[in-house]
């Protein structure tokens, strides 16, 4: 991919530098449901084999990563757009996000790890309830 494009606007260079990479609203509302209910879990943690790589909550023991992936950088299919300004490069870049999503579930599952995905905009309380759905199930294997 080329370097990274010239900002549209001073506004959009601000925001942009502004987005979070962890501790997102929709990963504490998840996080906070699942802890209420009583699940542990380990915050932005390294993936096994990929060191710079990281899953929003990680059951380590259980081999169980959980990702909360925003709409705008994973390209979610209800709500993903395209900037205008700098589009080719945009494009180039979410489409490396998608793929280096599903090469990290690849990697993970080749490794034994159950991999669970969710948007950003799905509820909270519903999410909790597959993951917890899954480690209850994986912790009585």
């Amino acid at each position: 991919m080329t370097d990274r494009p010239v900002p549209s606007s001073p506004g959009v260079s601000v925001r942009m530098s502004r987005a979070r990479r962890r501790d997102t609203e929709p990963e504490m509302l998840i996080r906070r449901e699942a802890h209420r209910r009583g699940l542990r879990y380990r915050v932005d943690a390294p993936l096994p084999g990929m060191p710079r790589r990281r899953a929003d909550m990680v059951f380590t023991r259980l081999k169980i990563a959980v990702f909360v992936d925003g709409c705008f950088w994973h390209s979610c299919p209800v709500h993903t757009s395209i900037p205008r300004a700098n589009r080719d490069w945009w494009v180039a870049k979410l489409r490396k996000n998608s793929e280096r999503d599903r090469e990290t579930d690849a990697h993970l599952r080749e490794l034994g790890w159950t991999v669970l995905r969710f948007w950003e905009h799905e509820e909270p309380v519903a999410v909790v309830d597959s993951v917890e759905k899954v480690v209850r199930r994986h912790s009585s294997s």
